[in-house]
């Protein structure tokens, strides 16, 4: 994503003038290097824990309290407000970070190691990757995440929709599930969260390094500034959230069958009876105005953290060097 091969002076440079430098392209010719591992799923975590945090007041009361509409949440946030103070609008939030840091930290890590094994495979070191590849690369990465984090997301679904007496804490959540359900239940509902997954990630990954790349043919100028890479982000959350929206909803509704009541067998059959009961555009789509606002948001500032925070490590680590 940036260029490796950059002397400090360039990257303090362009710094002064509020220019975001960009990891090298050169850097999918390179070998497996721990400490870029390193940098990868610590500037992954960071983008996952600011960005929830972010949107946490929209987010949190929205869904628990399964509103979908601008002034029905409005209007919950400002009693939230009122009654609790500022502060409770982020309640619960630590506990999604359970969740979202680990998540964003694989996902974000595993992409850049994605675009160097597939710059290396077919021959693009020290370039941009063909269409193709910049969209697997996202797929792969976003369902590398999935499959090593699902537990915790289905342990979150199932908190949000039951009351607090019925677990007291996530560990409480892993344990009643595997006694009452089986271990089989914490993956309930993963195979439409990967169909879900690999265009959400594959289409928001392949749109943000896109829109970089023709910024760059385009102005001349390759670091785009925060704020150009804060729309570039919010533009490929949009897009990705909404191709998979659909998905996301059959995700939820098998992962929370067994407090629900429902029994939902297969991805075509709840989607069959999502559609049966409630119609197309209030059944699968349900919620989407809403997550219009809070997506884009949070994958914007994901993006662009998750590039200041690998800009600032780099440079870290080279005052380092120098310091030697």
């Amino acid at each position: 994503m940036d260029q490796v091969g950059m002397g400090n002076a360039e990257h303090q440079g362009a710094l002064a003038k509020g220019e975001v430098l960009p990891r090298p392209a050169s850097s999918q010719s390179e070998g497996f290097k721990p400490r870029s591992v390193l940098n990868s799923l610590l500037s992954g975590a960071f983008a996952g824990a600011v960005a929830k945090t972010a949107v946490a007041p929209h987010f949190a009361k929205c869904i628990k309290y399964k509103l979908y509409g601008f002034q029905e949440a409005y209007k919950l946030i400002y009693r939230t407000y009122l009654k609790d103070g500022f502060l409770s609008l982020w309640r619960g939030n630590s506990a999604t970070m359970v969740r979202v840091i680990p998540y964003a930290a694989i996902q974000f890590c595993a992409h850049e190691q994605y675009k160097r094994i597939l710059g290396q495979y077919y021959g693009f070191q020290g370039k941009a990757l063909p269409p193709v590849p910049r969209l697997l690369a996202g797929s792969l990465a976003g369902t590398t995440a999935a499959l090593i984090t699902y537990p915790l997301d289905m342990v979150r679904a199932r908190m949000a929709v039951t009351p607090k007496e019925m677990y007291s804490n996530i560990l409480h959540v892993f344990v009643r599930i595997s006694r009452e359900e089986g271990l089989q239940t914490l993956y309930r509902g993963f195979t439409p969260t990967i169909l879900g997954v690999v265009p959400y990630a594959g289409l928001s990954f392949f749109t943000y390094e896109t829109l970089k790349k023709l910024h760059a043919e385009h102005t001349g100028r390759s670091h785009p500034y925060s704020y150009e890479r804060l729309a570039f982000g919010a533009c490929a959350g949009l897009i990705g959230q909404s191709a998979s929206y659909p998905l996301d909803v059959v995700r939820r509704r098998m992962q929370t069958a067994g407090v629900t009541g429902h029994t939902y067998g297969s991805i075509s059959g709840t989607m069959r009876e999502i559609v049966t009961e409630e119609g197309v555009i209030r059944g699968l789509y349900k919620g989407l105005s809403m997550n219009w606002v809070k997506g884009p948001i949070a994958v914007g500032i994901s993006f662009m953290t998750f590039d200041l925070m690998q800009i600032l490590l780099r440079k870290l680590q080279q005052l380092g060097y120098n310091a030697r």
